[in-house]
């Protein structure tokens, strides 16, 4: 029987013989992630219940990030129960301020997650892992609690939709402004509880920063996951950050492939050359357009950040764009690395200094704005342009203000003139 890659990974992760889409499963897990907002309510049902112990204290990743450092006292103590469930049932991957990161940075970087894997976590966003190969989606924090006690999670096996792009990438076009275009043209449900397969010569060509960034987006579209065959790169990153002895060779790696004759419930084929840098607009991602529409726009905010595009690739360009530039004196610009190991980079290499000469903030590892957490809120009226990956209503602070999303390179280019530009124009 032939699967796609998706179904490969569920499958090997049952008892089963056999799986097609719409199948039910209860599936062994590899990797439960929670917040500092998710995971407090899987910590009391799971207390609730009367559970005594985890499934496996090094298949848990705590991570408090979204509130973090702490903003008030609810965010503190929302912090503290993650911190004294760690302690108690020794989780091995709990990770405190100075050490932590933006959970799905910083998995990957750990070498926690891998190809093959079935990851769950009670974030959205949690499909980022499919950039490295493995199934990952997000739960609900009573989904959560019950992967804690069991180590497995019931799921339905979704359909896939096959994304297929052709071509070189232009000139400041990356994998977000691909994302955001492929979302433009299904809208927000267009793969509502499907796999997202990426794949094409322009996605083996891309860096892991801009694999992670598309399938981060995936749930944008209403995707149950996000996920790209892996390849040489996916190895060379994966042996390089794995913290343990790899269990998966190289050649098995090699091999996670969906089958030739494997079905889809929808292809779709794009032609790059024809993608410019685009931008979302208020309030939904799938408002997206080339940058040169959005020109008139003013802005108030420009944040680059976040577990879409916090990494070191995306800070070396907004630093390309900024370097020698001033930040216009109406426009705070907020620069968040996704983790303590990016930050200290982005200090070796100069490109915090380069943020913070051009009139920039240069951040501790946070979600911070993303959700409206801290950092920078946004007042009534006014707008930001900013990296993260969604611009719902009141998403950044007022509901009266607006988040436009956009790719680095943009969002610094806006901050020097103002308003949402192309980075030619600086």
């Amino acid at each position: 029987m032939a699967y796609t890659i998706t179904e490969k990974i569920l499958l090997a992760h049952t008892n089963k013989k056999s799986i097609v889409p719409g199948d039910f499963i209860y599936a062994k897990i590899d990797m439960a992630l929670g917040n500092d907002i998710t995971a407090p309510i899987a910590i009391k049902e799971f207390e609730s219940i009367g559970a005594k112990q985890v499934f496996d204290r090094k298949k848990i990743a705590l991570v408090p990030d979204h509130f973090t450092p702490a903003k008030d006292r609810k965010s503190a103590d929302q912090a503290k129960i993650l911190q004294r469930f760690a302690i108690k049932h020794r989780i091995e991957n709990y990770f405190e301020i100075g050490r932590m990161g933006i959970e799905h940075a910083l998995l990957p970087e750990k070498g926690l997650v891998g190809p093959g894997d079935l990851i769950i976590g009670a974030d959205s966003h949690t499909c980022t892992y499919g950039a490295l190969g493995a199934f990952s989606t997000g739960v609900g924090s009573t989904d959560l609690a019950a992967g804690f006690i069991t180590g497995c999670v019931w799921l339905r096996v979704p359909e896939t939709i096959k994304f297929i792009y052709h071509g070189k990438l232009g000139k400041w076009v990356s994998g977000k402004d691909l994302i955001l275009y492929t979302i433009g043209d299904i809208g927000v449900d267009g793969a509502l509880y499907k796999a997202m397969e990426f794949t094409g010569e322009t996605i083996r060509s891309l860096c892991m920063d801009d694999r992670f960034a598309m399938c981060n987006m995936a749930i944008e579209a209403g995707g149950k996951s996000g996920i790209i065959e892996p390849d040489e790169i996916t190895c060379k990153y994966t042996h390089s950050v794995a913290r343990r002895p790899y269990s998966v060779s190289h050649k098995k790696i090699m091999g996670l492939k969906s089958d030739k004759d494997a079905k889809y419930c929808e292809i779709r084929e794009y032609d790059v050359k024809k993608i410019e840098p685009q931008v979302s607009a208020p309030h939904l991602p799938s408002n997206a357009g080339p940058v040169t529409k959005f020109k008139s726009i003013k802005i108030d905010q420009s944040v680059i950040g976040s577990c879409t595009n916090g990494r070191i690739s995306d800070l070396r360009i907004a630093a390309r764009v900024l370097k020698g530039k001033k930040v216009d004196s109406r426009v705070r610009l907020i620069v968040i690395p996704a983790t303590q190991k990016i930050y200290l980079q982005a200090i070796k290499e100069g490109l915090a200094e380069i943020f913070l000469k051009a009139g920039g903030v240069f951040s501790t590892p946070s979600c911070g704005p993303c959700l409206g957490g801290h950092l920078g809120i946004l007042a009534k009226g006014e707008r930001a342009i900013a990296t993260t990956n969604r611009n719902f209503r009141g998403r950044m602070g007022h509901p009266d203000s607006e988040v436009y999303l956009s790719n680095p390179g943009v969002a610094a280019a806006s901050a020097v003139k103002g308003r949402i530009a192309h980075p030619e124009e600086v």
